[in-house]
């Protein structure tokens, strides 16, 4: 049972926002902020009513991690690469606030924050909070980073939420909560980020990049600030969102950059601002970020120049001037939109692709190092299951027989992870490795924490083994061992039907579950043929191919390929191999760096392609980007559908944006989308669905088709600031990257198949896990346990079962399914509360609070049987007693 709200925990109304109506129940999530829509903030300098009001921000961008690693740009060191130290900018803005109260500053990056803070005297943590109390220091955004939109998964962005915003919560309170939403740098901004941002109860969303030719037209239209309608089925306003577009990305106007990195000279004389008018925006208020990428590290620089320009320009209100500049801050430039009253344009889809000129789209990132891709989801799902067998095993999870171990270090991994220059995989190759590295620390440590809760739950001390690269057929335990254990626990609410392959040696095994009875095997490579023609009559190939990359040298633009930019030099791939798909060999090897398998098992819905490419070829000085394209007979109609962070589903078509005429220049690159957990076409009869084990881009190019990047491999730096190569090389892979993975196929009936692909995604993103114990068991070994009475209904997602301190923990479910994808589970449902067993130890009854964009309001508690009722696509968060 979920006991009531923890009332020992301060500000415990912070947890929710929006109040359930009678027509619906809110998404509530646990990480929401604050009182949605409360103006009138008292550190707001006052504006004035006929003029040009220039909100001049004082700010920022702190990459966690990009062309230096988190560690070296937080202290600073290896500026030879680029020069930046976050602790000296903390250090130098607190100090330059203190000096002016009129001062204002931001501040985004949590994991950042939290490291200097940690460092600080109680008198100057005492000081700060002064600063932030009376507003002069700004927390916005609040995660522990500011994430990627197009290549990380919700459930992942809500965990790095999570940390950020808590701290932020129990550090400085309500005066810490951010207000605004601030992706002033991902390159392309999804749906669900806006839809997640309006359900945590920010007030508004700011960001930086969008389309050259998209920009143009809000310009000219004066549509840079609308009303984001973030989902197509929650009901209104519970996904809207006031977003707006930043006039100098997140850069100060030309000419006035006054930071020890800029060149341009300190103000003089009067400056002239007539030019940064409003013309382009709706109301006499405009936004200026004054800053960029490491800045203020010198902030005295930056502030006194700031206050010549305010003291200057106002001066010239006296001579007829119209132009009022002030300091200011998100908030509070938000605020004056809102007193504006104004209606505001609507905004449906999203905004990718992001292309910056003609020839330039950032669709590479979307496959950008597919192996740092896969891991980073998988420690997702890793991380998922450790915070569960910590709830499970109670303290002894922390402290046991195995020693101590922690979910922390992987949490705190997993969310700079998350970064948008992280799994995004537009960071330089030491970087990369050592985002790896901290992964795999946050594994070590939870793999003490998941010992020790089996070693209890199941009654035995024999040690667990983990076997990390079962995906190369490598596992020294099960290929030497005559007798041994495989233990899989599975972290869904509901049983999953889950293959098991293990590298062995022996030419037969027999093997029995936990009852006793005997369970279906195969020893020996699978090499007989199967017939697929009843499975996918529509699929009549399979095609692993590849675009040579634009090396930039032809008429039409010197763009090239790179980790941010795709640019194919032609618009045909070279065909590796071409597989009919009616009769054909399961494992199949088309060339010495390209293979697949092909699996169909018993009773399966989804047909399993594994895939491994690498290490791509370079002897012909051409980078190459390999793919793998579905050719079908399905009438798509040059439309297709793509998932945004693996939630919602969007509908994509060929050359085409729904908010404007565009000018097509890149037929494959301008018509690649993200593809975070599936990508599907359909016409009346047939719907083609691809789950991926990963991000990746892709998109349909043909009619009937579908195609999906697997990898790249690059020899030119594609001149956006990362200053190197995608050419990923190791110790182990000398010659090249080699990367596997899976694509799972399903074709079902449209009106059916989001009754498929649903749980299949879920199966695929929090899989099983598989540890093993050497020889025989104990005869009092415990060998089945569930955390639950019962299955969950098939509509809802146990997202999140976290300890959240020492007394409390929190879970979060979901109804997973998007608005008329399902007949049978698009429809609200009763959730019991009374599922868990035992071990859980919960309180008997159950309450939430909710809040609307006015006053607290209470949710009516759950019904006496402990129910819970979700409405469609719907998320709630609850804290239980132990």
């Amino acid at each position: 049972m979920i006991g009531k709200i923890h009332k020992q925990m301060s500000h415990d109304s912070w947890l929710f926002s929006k109040m359930a109506t009678p027509d619906y129940t809110p998404f509530v999530f646990l990480l929401l902020l604050f009182q949605s829509g409360v103006w009138g903030v008292p550190s707001c300098h006052a504006t004035k009513p006929g003029m040009l009001n220039v909100h001049l921000v004082p700010h920022t961008h702190d990459d966690v991690g990009w062309l230096k690693t988190v560690d070296q740009y937080f202290y600073g060191d290896r500026n030879d690469i680029q020069h930046a130290g976050v602790q000296y900018i903390l250090d130098s803005v607190v100090d330059q606030l203190l000096k002016n109260p009129d001062r204002r500053f931001i501040y985004v990056e949590t994991a950042f924050f939290y490291r200097w803070w940690k460092q600080q005297t109680d008198d100057m943590q005492n000081t700060v909070k002064q600063l932030v109390n009376e507003g002069r220091l700004e927390f916005v955004n609040g995660g522990w980073c500011m994430s990627d939109e197009a290549t990380t998964h919700y459930s992942a962005v809500i965990d790095q939420m999570t940390m950020g915003l808590r701290f932020l919560n129990d550090t400085f309170g309500h005066c810490g909560r951010p207000r605004v939403a601030w992706h002033i740098d991902p390159f392309g901004h999804a749906r669900e980020h806006a839809s997640m941002f309006a359900q945590m109860g920010y007030d508004g969303f700011f960001f930086g990049r969008l389309d050259y030719q998209d920009r143009n037209r809000r310009m000219v239209a004066r549509e840079q600030e609308m009303l984001w309608r973030a989902s197509e089925s929650l009901t209104p306003p519970m996904a809207d969102l006031f977003t707006g577009i930043l006039p100098n990305g997140y850069n100060p106007p030309e000419g006035f950059c006054w930071d020890q990195s800029c060149d341009d000279p300190p103000i003089r004389d009067d400056p002239d601002l007539e030019d940064y008018n409003a013309l382009v925006y709706k109301t006499n208020h405009i936004i200026m970020t004054m800053g960029s990428d490491f800045q203020y590290e010198n902030a005295n620089l930056w502030y006194k120049n700031l206050d010549k320009l305010i003291r200057y320009v106002n001066q010239m209100q006296s001579n007829g001037s119209e132009v009022n500049v002030l300091y200011s801050t998100p908030s509070c430039y938000l605020q004056e939109l809102h007193r504006a009253n104004l209606t505001w344009p609507l905004k449906g889809d999203d905004f990718f692709p992001y292309a910056d000129s003609a020839h330039d789209f950032w669709t590479g990132y979307f496959t950008s190092r597919p192996a740092l891709k896969r891991y980073e989801r998988i420690s997702n799902s890793y991380l998922q299951t450790c915070k569960q067998l910590e709830v499970l095993g109670g303290p002894i999870s922390r402290k046991g027989p195995f020693g101590a171990g922690d979910s922390e270090t992987l949490k705190k991994a997993m969310a700079v992870a998350q970064h948008h220059d992280a799994v995004s995989g537009t960071e330089k190759q030491h970087v990369a490795n050592d985002y790896a590295r901290k992964l795999a620390n946050g594994w070590a440590h939870c793999q003490v924490l998941v010992s020790n809760t089996l070693s209890s739950l199941s009654g035995s001390s024999a040690p667990r083994v983990y076997c990390e690269h079962l995906n190369i057929s490598v596992c020294p335990l099960t290929e030497t061992s005559k007798k041994f254990s495989v233990n899989v626990y599975n972290p869904l609410a509901r049983p999953v039907s889950w293959p098991v392959r293990l590298p062995v040696n022996g030419t037969a095994y027999s093997i029995s579950d936990a009852k006793g009875k005997a369970v279906d095997s195969q020893v020996g490579l699978l090499s007989f043929i199967v017939t697929l023609r009843d499975f996918l009559s529509s699929l009549f190939c399979v095609c692993l191919s590849r675009y040579n990359a634009s090396d930039g040298n032809n008429s039409e633009s010197i763009q090239m390929s790179g980790a941010y930019i795709f640019r194919p030099n032609t618009s045909t791939p070279f065909i590796i191999s071409k597989t009919n798909s009616v009769v054909q060999e399961v494992r199949q090897w088309f060339s010495p760096w390209v293979s697949q398998v092909v699996r169909l098992y018993t009773d399966s819905r989804a047909l399993e392609l594994e895939w491994t490419v690498g290490p791509v070829p370079i002897g012909d000085d051409l980078g190459k980007e390999v793919i793998s394209r579905l050719d079908s007979s399905i009438n798509s109609s040059g439309v297709f559908y793509t998932d945004s962070n693996g939630r919602e589903v969007l509908q994509r078509r060929k050359d085409y944006r729904p908010t404007w005429n565009l000018r097509q220049s890149e037929p494959i690159a301008g018509n690649y989308y993200p593809i975070n957990s599936r990508a599907y076409i359909k016409d009346d009869k047939d719907q083609l669905t691809v789950v991926t084990d990963r991000s990746q881009g892709g998109g349909s190019i043909q009619d009937g088709s579908l195609e999906i990047m697997l990898h790249r491999r690059l020899l030119y730096d594609d001149v956006r600031g990362v200053g190197e190569p995608l050419n990923e090389t190791s110790d182990i892979y000398p010659e090249g990257l080699v990367v596997r993975g899976r694509h799972l196929l399903s074709l079902s009936p449209p009106a059916t198949a989001a009754d498929t692909h649903r749980p299949l995604a879920q199966e695929v993103v929090l899989q099983p896990l598989i540890t093993f114990t050497d020889g025989e068991l104990h005869p009092s070994t415990r060998l089945e346990f569930s955390g639950l009475q019962a299955v969950l209904p098939p509509a809802v997602h146990l997202l999140t079962v976290s300890q959240w301190d020492q007394d409390t923990v929190l879970l979060r479910l979901e109804h997973q399914y998007q608005a008329s994808e399902s007949k049978e589970h698009s429809q609200p449902v009763t959730v019991n509360l009374q599922v868990t067993s035992s071990p859980w130890r919960y309180a008997p009854s159950c309450s939430v609070s909710g809040r609307d964009s006015q006053s607290p309001t209470s949710v009516p508690e759950l019904a006496n049987d402990q129910s819970l009722w979700l409405s469609n696509y719907e998320l709630t968060a609850l804290i239980g007693c132990k």
